[in-house]
């Protein structure tokens, strides 16, 4: 019989998830990214997180990496697009395990309309908040996401990305917004190093 990711242990699915994303995700070639920087490869990591298999094991190592690093928190998302289906694994993650995790996403500015959020879903107002974001290359969109939890009254406890590209990002996370910045994969377990 063959496993199915609701029988995985965590290893179990730490690794087939990496398979996944070097099979998926990774495309090699120039490309500009959204800093604006260009490099050798891209990874796409939409074509993880929004895939049949995929999406479960992102949820399942996901909180597993935020579980093991002892970190507390009751609600997951970041800036809308890229971490809007991270947000949701963790979610039923969350759920599977028996654990209320709300999810919420944050937009790149404050609605003019409607209710005026920046921050849509479930109240993160006094809260113990987990942003995250698929991958990061300078920070930005974590800080942004961490910018608008914040203003709208939420406690951010970490920033957590699945693949960390080595450029940066969690040191300027980490002394800008002040919160332990987490990966589930470096770019070296991708073989792009």
């Amino acid at each position: 019989m063959t496993a199915t990711p609701d029988s995985l242990s965590n290893t179990a699915a730490r690794a087939r998830l990496l398979e996944l994303i070097k099979e998926l995700a990774v495309v090699r070639g120039k490309v500009i990214l959204s800093s604006g920087a260009e490099a050798d490869y891209y990874i796409d990591l939409r074509r993880v997180t929004l895939h049949h298999e995929a999406s479960k094991l992102v949820g399942q190592v996901m909180l597993s990496l935020i579980d093991d690093a002892g970190i507390d928190f009751e609600c997951a998302g970041g800036l809308t697009m890229g971490a809007d289906p991270v947000g949701t694994a963790v979610m039923h993650a969350a759920t599977d395990a028996g654990r209320a995790i709300d999810a919420f996403v944050v937009r790149k500015a404050q609605k003019s309309y409607g209710m005026g959020r920046q921050v849509e879903g479930p109240s993160v107002e006094g809260r113990k908040v987990l942003v995250l974001e698929d991958t990061s290359t300078t920070g930005g969109s974590a800080l942004t996401a961490v910018e608008g939890v914040r203003n709208a009254g939420g406690n951010v406890v970490a920033v957590a990305v699945i693949v960390d590209r080595d450029t940066g990002a969690k040191e300027k996370i980490e002394a800008e917004a002040g919160v332990p910045y987490l990966y589930a994969f470096s770019k070296d377990e991708l073989g792009l190093s």
